[in-house]
Formats: structure tokens, sequence, C-alpha cells
């Protein structure tokens, strides 16, 4: 994050301000989009706004939240794209989001993806159980609760229509068709008549029409058992049994049978959680919440939420059910005073629109939106636009009707996302304030095991190399139970050869300890080291008889599948029987898992770094300057190899010197004659003077 310390830096913050409110008396009072840069000229936020100039005006006017103020902390300045209407904006804002990927925007994230049924759109098609909806021109049903769901739906499905399974042809017929569960188009000609039966009659069963099909089931089961044929009797018995059990497993809601997306969402502490309710053939069939922190106004990011997931996901239902703006702020219950300020605002401002319903006025469940909706509102500075806006902006994009419910059997569904949108983020927050409390017990719990207090402080080492090679070692520092990431550190090797850890123990402790009593830094209540007995008399050996210090040391072994198995202290070392189970345990365990992450990862950026230099700095005529000037210019090794001579040019490199570097490079023998190599020395000179 961007921080503005000194005078230099505030007078520069002055200037940036200066230049954006200049910038901003350009902007166009009309639609579209605008994109926020910070220093390097990144994107960092993309929004899009009814009215550019009064939404680009309100960031760096008037007072913010505490997220928000983080965003405008960073920008430094901002570009705008005009679009003829709401609707272009919102796809627009949809696009730029995908292509930058901004830090502080909403970023939809697919952490779960719902299984779906589909029918491939194929000569002979098939029907498949599928998590990815793909715009291949193939029908889709769903989603469903769960993969059993899905398989038991298309399990009945295959019995009652024979379609293929095989995703290409065989030879010959296989066990299906021998059950009659295919129609074998391997062996015998199928016309297309009877594929688009089929395809029509699964259609028409996952729309919602299973009760016809079971009834025509039922018919034809009467009419065998009346002919004798009781074998096909009982089949088609068996048949309506398994449309029963399938759907008799999903709970009735609504009288009707659409396929709707129920939305709603509640903010909090600077989180949003949206929950969605999949409501298909009119039965509540699942609900999945996201929660993620906003940076924008609430609605606005809420709405960016809404136009990523169906930018991602194709198969869209008949209606959509939204909140209204004036809701969405009425369930983001941050404090219960705040909460009652808020409603009494929204009361106010209900009132002034006349809004406010007589007494003992009363309502059919079935009230649509459209005649529940509220009129037309200004634009607000926030730029978050009316509900017929947003209506029908959606509606155009989507091409589906979308519901923005004021009362009636819609809003109560829509009340009921946005309550469990609310649970979900307490229950979020209980969950890190009972993480919390665990951690500070077990900081606790873990000193009086040891004997020494409280721990309020704890750095942990680790080693990492190969068979000796970049020999590395890093430091994590945990504060009350969580990583401090601004105290980690990481060492290079410099003494030791070869791979010795217990050498490389001594000097890693040696230089940060020599450095905590030189400078005065903060001394650690107890330092951990990943290892046994080995690795802890070497930490014991330099604290206590190089430098004076009698800081407590325990070491974490781990057992034959790498995980944590004991805990040491002591010398001579010894077990402490700390339960497996517990809060203090699992803290060992985390700090373990960090050091060896925190170190193993700066072994592999030293070795891959390592790799590159040596092969550039073998090169006659590279010395470091022109090293790091070629890595810079072309980006990456693979890239200077795939270069051609005149690529060089620009970096003052001639002809000769260029064609040694990409023989070199790419496995040719390069000039190493002793006038090669006296040019190197001179250059080598040069870089160095």
């Amino acid at each position: 994050m961007t921080e503005y310390a000194g005078e230099p830096d505030r007078q520069d913050r002055k200037k940036i301000l200066e230049a954006i409110k200049n910038k901003l008396s350009l902007v166009p009072e009309q639609p579209g989009c605008y994109l926020m840069k910070n220093r390097e000229g990144t994107i960092i936020y993309v929004g899009k706004a009814k009215v550019l100039r009064n939404r680009l005006r309100s960031y760096f006017t008037g007072s913010h939240t505490i997220k928000t103020q983080l965003l405008v902390n960073d920008i430094v300045d901002f570009e705008y794209i005009v679009t003829a209407n709401n609707m272009e904006a919102l796809i627009l804002e949809c696009n730029l989001i995908k292509k930058y990927y901004p830090r502080y925007n909403v970023l939809l994230k697919d952490d779960k993806s719902f299984p779906y049924i589909k029918i491939t759109n194929e000569k002979h098609p098939r029907l498949e159980v599928t998590r990815r909806v793909l715009k291949d021109k193939a029908k889709y049903f769903g989603p469903y609760p769960n993969p059993y769901a899905a398989g038991a739906t298309k399990k009945l499905l295959d019995r009652l229509y024979p379609l293929r399974k095989c995703k290409t042809l065989p030879d010959r017929v296989c066990l299906y068709y021998h059950l009659g569960q295919c129609i074998a188009p391997c062996e015998y000609e199928v016309e297309q008549e009877t594929y688009d039966k089929m395809v029509h009659e699964i259609s028409r069963f996952l729309g919602g029409g299973h009760n016809e099909i079971k009834q025509e089931l039922t018919r034809k089961m009467h009419e065998a058992a009346e002919e004798l044929n009781f074998e096909r009797a009982k089949e088609l018995r068996d048949q309506i049994q398994h449309i029963d059990t399938v759907m008799e497993k999903q709970k009735i809601t609504t009288t009707d049978t659409v396929d709707r997306d129920v939305f709603g969402f509640a903010v909090d502490k600077g989180w949003m959680c949206v929950q969605i309710l999949y409501m298909r053939q009119g039965k509540l069939i699942e609900r999945h919440a996201s929660s993620f922190p906003y940076y924008g106004e609430a609605y606005d990011d809420f709405l960016t939420f809404v136009t990523q997931y169906y930018s991602e996901n194709p198969a869209l239902p008949k209606e959509v059910f939204l909140p209204a703006w004036t809701e969405g702020r009425q369930i983001a219950p941050s404090l219960e005073a705040a909460a009652a300020v808020e409603a009494s605002a929204m009361e106010d401002r209900a009132a002034q629109a006349g809004l406010v319903a007589e007494a003992g006025t009363t309502y059919s469940a079935d009230d649509d939106s459209e005649h529940g909706d509220d009129p037309a509102e200004a634009d607000d500075p926030a730029g978050s636009g009316s509900k017929a806006d947003v209506k029908e902006a959606l509606e155009s994009w989507l091409k589906v009707k979308v519901h923005i419910p004021r009362r009636g059997l819609k809003k109560n569904m829509v009340d009921m996302a946005c309550d469990n949108a609310r649970v979900a983020l307490e229950e979020k927050f209980r969950l890190i304030e009972r993480d919390a409390d665990r951690t500070v017990k077990a900081v606790e719990n873990l000193g009086q095991w040891l004997g020494i207090g409280t721990v309020h402080r704890i750095e942990a080492f680790d080693n990492s190399n190969i068979q000796g090679s970049d020999p590395v070692s890093a430091m994590v520092v945990f504060t009350n139970g969580k990583p401090d990431r601004k105290e980690y550190r990481k060492y290079k090797i410099r003494t030791v050869q070869g791979p010795d850890d217990y050498e490389t123990m001594r000097e890693v402790v040696r230089r940060r300890y020599e450095r905590v009593l030189k400078e005065g830094l903060q001394m650690p209540d107890l330092i951990v080291i990943d290892g046994g007995r080995g690795h802890m008399s070497a930490a014991i050996d330099v604290l206590e008889n190089e430098l004076g210090l009698y800081i407590p040391v325990c070491g974490l072994v781990k057992d034959a599948k790498h995980k944590t198995a004991q805990l040491l202290i002591g010398d001579p070392a010894e077990v402490v029987p700390v339960p497996r189970d517990s809060q203090e345990f699992y803290l060992l365990q985390r700090i373990q898992d960090e050091v060896h992450r925190f170190a193993i990862t700066f072994h592999r950026e030293t070795r891959a770094k390592s790799m590159t230099v040596s092969q550039l700095d073998a090169i006659p005529g590279i010395g470091e300057k022109r090293r790091k000037a070629l890595l810079k210019h072309f980006g990456s090794l693979k890239k200077i190899k795939e270069a051609e001579v005149a690529d060089f040019k620009p970096l003052g490199i001639g002809e000769k010197l260029a064609g040694q570097i990409l023989s070199a490079l790419n496995g040719r023998n390069p000039d190493s004659s002793p006038e090669a190599e006296e040019r190197q020395e001179e250059i080598q000179q040069a870089d160095a003077d």
C-alpha cells in the first residue's frame, strides 16, 4: 500500500490531487466506465457510472470509509470510456475487470461449481453430467444441489431415453444396448426424428414436465397390464417409482415451475456476502454464498458481482430476483446504532418519494415486481443509478426477466437471500473472533508447557538447499500467535560449504542475534528451530557461549510423512508431551509450515536466479551492468535466446558480441579467444568503474 510519510511525499500528493482535479473538470456528464491507476500505471480499480463526472468527483471530495480511502490514496491518475447507455457501461465494466483483474475490484473466484445435466449438440447426442458450462450450443439444465442429485436424475433419464453413452462410437454394440439403455448408433442407422423426439422429451422432463411424463408412463403401464404383458408393465412401474424417488426429495417452495436465481447481499466491516438461492422447477435446490472485501459503493460492487457471475455462466434461468439499493443498505448491519440511523434515513427517503403505504393496506402474495418497483430515483453520488436503470440494463444484456420486487412472495424470497447473507457474514466474523481467542489461549498454554510464561514473540528458523547448492535460511516471526510478515528475514549462507545443516544454523543464528544486540532490536520470548537435537544444540551453543544470550530454544521434529511430530526443549533436549489435538500443537504446526514455506520459496528464487546469472556471466564480454541491462530489456533468458542480432543494438551491443551471446545461450561455442578474454576484462573493469 502506498504511504505518504515525509514532506516531499505530501507535496507530491498535493500535486497529484491538483492534476486530478483539473482533469475532472474535463470529464463529460455521460454514462461510461472509469479506470483508476496507481504510481506504476497499473489499473487498480474499474467502475461504471451513469454520470461519469459526478461519480469520479465523489472519490476526491467528502469523507469515505477506511477501505475506500485506501483505494483513493493509491490513485494517481484515471482514464474513462464514454458509452452510449448504462447497459454498455455494465458490459464494458465486466469485460475490463476480466482483462485487468484490478486489485480493488470484486473478483469472482470459481471456488465452487455446481453440476449440470447436458445434452450434447452432436449428430448422435449424449446425456452427461458436467460442471463446466460452455457456449457450445448444447442444452444445459441445472444447477443441481450436488453430484448425487444430478447423477440420480441422469441415471433415471438413461433408463427412459436410450441415448448413446460412448464418447466415440465403438465397432460393435456394448452392454448398454443389451440393457436397453442405448439405441446403438454404432450398429444401426438412427433417424434424426428419433433423436429429436428423445431430446424434446428429455428437455420437457428437465424443464418441469415430469408429471406429464409420469402420467404417460402410467397409461402405458395399464395398457401393458391389460394386454397381459406383465414384464413390460413391471419395467414401466419401476420407471415411475424412480421418477417419484428422484423428484420427491426436493422441497417445493412456490406454486409455479419457473427457474430463477434469487440474489441477496449484506455488508459489514468492509466485507460483503452475496447469497444466491437456486430455484429450479419451483423448488429451492441449493444456495451458495460468496464473501469478499469491497472498496467501492456496496450496491455497485454487488452489481459487478452479478455481471461477472453471468458472464462466466451462460446457463441462465428464466428470472433473476435482485434486492433494491435501499434494501442492500438496510441489510448491512455494521453496528446496531448505525443500522437504526440508516433505517431512519431510509424511512425519510421513502416518505419524500411518496412510497410509504397507508395503514391497513394489504398486498397479494403474487404482486409482481413491475407493479411494486420504486419510481426512478435521482442519480446518487455513488452512481449506483435507479432500479429502472439496473433492471433495463441487465434485462437487455442477459435477455432474461429481472425483478426488483417490493412486496409479496417474491419480496419474501429476496429477503430470505439477504437474511442468509447477513447470517453468513456474522458467522464469518464469529469464527474469526473465536480463532483469535483460541490463538491467544494457545500462546498462553504453550508458555506453560515450556515453563517460560506467556510467549508474545516467537522467531522460527529453517534451512533450505539441494545437496549444499544455493544454501539459504529463513526466519519468520509470530507475534501473539499471528504471523508478523514485516519482520520476516531471508539469509544467503556465506561461510558454509556443502550440505552442513548444523553449521548453517550456527551462521544464521549468529548473524541474526549479533544484529539484534548491535541495533537494540526486540528480543524473542522463544526461538523455534525446524529440526532435531543437533540443530537445537548448534543454536544454543551460539546463543549462550558466543553471544551470552539465554533465550529458550525449542525444536520441532517431523515424522516420516514430513508432519510435525514432537516438540523438544532443553539441553539435552527432552520431549514435551503436548497433545497433538490441542491448539498449542496446532500453533506449532502453523509456525513450522510457515517457516518451511518461506525458506523453500526463497531457495527456489535463488536457484532460478543463479542459473540465469551463471549462463550470462560465462559469456566473454558480459559484465554485471550488461547482464542487468540485457535482463531488463528482454525480460527473461528465454527471450534473449530467441532474439535477433539487430535486437541488441538499442543496448549498444555490436553484431559480433550479439552473435557471441546468441551462440553461447543456444549451445554453440562462443568466441573464447585470448582477445575475447582480454576484451571481457576491459568491459568488466569499465562496469566496475
